[in-house]
């Protein structure tokens, strides 16, 4: 029985299970991209992602009934500034130019299906857009997190759904 809920899978890259039975992998994407990246010392300098979710979903309007899920994880796209076909937009997806609504919904549809006192585990880097911008998003304050990643820009948080 599916209990757990990713909303913005991509390519799963922050599962250490990417097939987790108990978990609904879902993104608006599906595609296989192969985008330029000279990053990784290939010799082409292309490099694949596959977006393959278990559904496609928005986000902004989960197809889901309120209170379903024991955790959420919450991962949206962060780029404001990314190329159409640069491996960090592939990665993480772009934000749209009306990205406060899009989290502001994104945060409160995690909620709505969400259990009581169920988790809403949050992803976000902060290189284009700061924390406190997004959290200025969501009634719900956080728990507590950790910061991690090349200098300190990416943020985990805890929330619990009164």
């Amino acid at each position: 029985m599916e209990r757990i809920l990713d909303p913005c899978c991509g390519p799963r890259s922050m599962w250490f299970d990417r097939e987790h039975p108990n978990t609904i992998f879902g993104d608006i994407r599906s595609e296989t991209i192969t985008v330029t990246d000279r990053s990784h010392g290939r010799q082409d300098g292309k490099r694949t992602l596959r977006i393959e979710p278990d559904e496609l979903i928005d986000f902004r309007d989960l197809p889901f009934e309120d209170n379903t899920f024991r955790l959420v994880a919450f991962d949206p796209p962060h780029l404001e500034r990314a190329g159409p076909r640069s491996w960090m937009a592939a990665r993480y997806g772009k934000l749209s130019d009306d990205w406060r609504e899009d989290l502001r919904k994104g945060f409160s549809e995690c909620f709505r299906v969400l259990e009581p006192e169920g988790v809403l585990v949050f992803k976000w880097n902060e290189t284009q857009v700061k924390l406190r911008e997004v959290l200025s998003l969501t009634p719900i304050k956080p728990l507590f997190g950790q910061v991690s990643g090349r200098g300190g820009l990416t943020h985990w948080l805890v929330f619990m759904k009164p």
